[in-house]
This record gives C-alpha cells, sequence and structure tokens, in this order.
C-alpha cells in the first residue's frame, strides 16, 4: 500500500514542496513557503504535510559532491528535529545533491525563462527529491 508523502527541498528563502500521488507513483510540486528562519519553515512543513495528508515527510539533504556534510546539512537535520517537535508524522531524507542543477535545466530546456524560474525552482526541487526517493524505494522492495 503506497504511502501519501510530502517532499521538502529547504532553502533559507523559500522551500519548495512536492506531495506524491495516492498511488505513490508520481511526486506534484505544490509550491514554496517563505520562511526565513526555520522555525516558521517546519510550521508551514506540518501544515502543509497534514493538508495532504502526509504520511512520511522526505527531506532532500544538501551533501557536497565529495559526500560531505557542512552547513547547510546541519540546518536541515536541524529543521528535521523541530518538525519532529510539531508532529508525529516520520521523517526520511534523500541524497539531493544535483536536484536544484537539474530542475534549471528542465525549465531551461522547457523554454522558461531565468527570470520566471525563481517561483517554480524550490518547488520542482522538490519534486525530483521526492520522485527520486520514491523511485528509489520502488527498486527496493521489487
Amino acid at each position: 500500500m503506497a504511502k501519501k508523502m510530502l517532499g521538502v527541498d529547504y532553502g533559507e528563502a523559500r522551500t519548495g514542496l512536492a506531495y506524491s500521488d495516492a498511488l505513490g507513483l508520481y511526486a506534484v510540486g505544490m509550491g514554496n513557503v517563505k520562511g526565513y528562519n526555520l522555525e516558521k519553515a517546519a510550521e508551514a512543513i506540518v501544515a502543509a504535510a497534514r493538508k495532504v495528508g502526509a504520511e512520511l515527510i522526505v527531506i532532500g539533504k544538501p551533501f557536497h559532491m565529495n559526500g560531505s556534510a557542512g552547513e547547510k546539512v546541519e540546518k536541515v537535520e536541524a529543521l528535521a528535529a523541530i518538525i519532529s517537535s510539531l508532529c508525529d508524522i516520520p521523517i526520511d531524507f534523500y541524497d539531493e545533491r544535483l536536484t536544484t542543477v537539474s530542475a534549471h535545466r528542465i525549465l531551461q530546456d522547457s523554454g522558461v525563462r531565468a527570470k520566471n524560474r525563481k517561483g517554480i525552482i524550490d518547488s520542482l526541487a522538490a519534486e525530483l527529491i521526492l520522485q527520486g526517493y520514491m523511485d528509489k524505494q520502488k527498486n527496493i522492495h521489487i
């Protein structure tokens, strides 16, 4: 049975969100939340998770290309801790290296002008994170 999931691409200015379809096959972008601090972002993420009936929150972990964790990974882990204190929806992580780069490339290839990407790039990155997570889970369980 598929779980409803919420995908999260945390950013200091905007956090992109995506949710899974009812069958757990596809990730669908649901926009961004503005949160200039972790607490406000966590509250918005929990509200979005409840709105879509998420049974799992998947947060992208921004490792460096060499696989090491930096300051951004620490912020994502702090965000996850705050989310856990606000709700009891389980949290998992997905290595999000290159998802934002991929999102920019997709939008560029789709003809979206650079100045118009700002509002949708984070949501698309969240879609890529969640889709990658779901695809990985399917491969494990086959």
